[in-house]
């Protein structure tokens, strides 16, 4: 193991967007068995902060590997297409109409019906963004094509966590 390599490296996986995620989940708890600092002990205080160092970073890699955003971000930047959600806003045309369309519908709803069709549609456009993600990083290799489609996907996420709040404020 080596403190430098991707999050891919460290975990031994194929760098690409889709993964097993029971493999993730095994990786993570063998490379954490592998780092606990208990079983530096021994060895004394410093090698116990390097194996606090190595659980810290494993940790981090399998908080970005196990959630599809956050793994096809890191795909994008590793390829050289930083996703700069802050710095680039550009959306294309027809995700724009359909965006004001859901923020009219959500400013129109009143019924917890109302709600779950707007959190019904944003689900399924989540799905369909990750589907399109998969291609364009696994098997376009289009890497900046699948940073606007993150940076989308980054819209519609909060967009559902709106919407998310507003039912929950409905059942209170």
């Amino acid at each position: 193991m080596n403190l430098q390599s991707n999050d891919f490296e460290l975990f031994g996986v194929p760098q690409r967007f889709a993964q097993d995620r029971a493999a993730l989940d095994a990786r993570w708890k063998d490379l954490q068995r592998e780092a606990h600092p208990d079983k530096f002990a021994a060895q004394g205080a410093a090698a116990q902060r390097v194996a606090m160092q190595w659980s810290v970073r494993i940790n981090e890699a399998y908080q970005r590997l196990k959630d599809p955003l956050k793994r096809a971000s890191y795909l994008c930047e590793l390829n050289g297409a930083p996703i700069n959600a802050e710095n680039n806003t550009a959306m294309p045309h027809d995700f724009l109409v359909q965006q004001m369309q859901w923020r009219e519908a959500l400013d129109d709803a009143e019924s917890i019906e109302d709600f779950e069709e707007i959190a019904s549609k944003s689900l399924s456009s989540m799905g369909m963004q990750l589907s399109k993600i998969e291609q364009l990083l696994d098997v376009d290799k289009d890497f900046p094509a699948a940073a606007q489609q993150v940076r989308s996907l980054m819209f519609i996420e909060r967009f559902a966590s709106e919407v998310d709040a507003r039912i929950d404020q409905l059942g209170q």
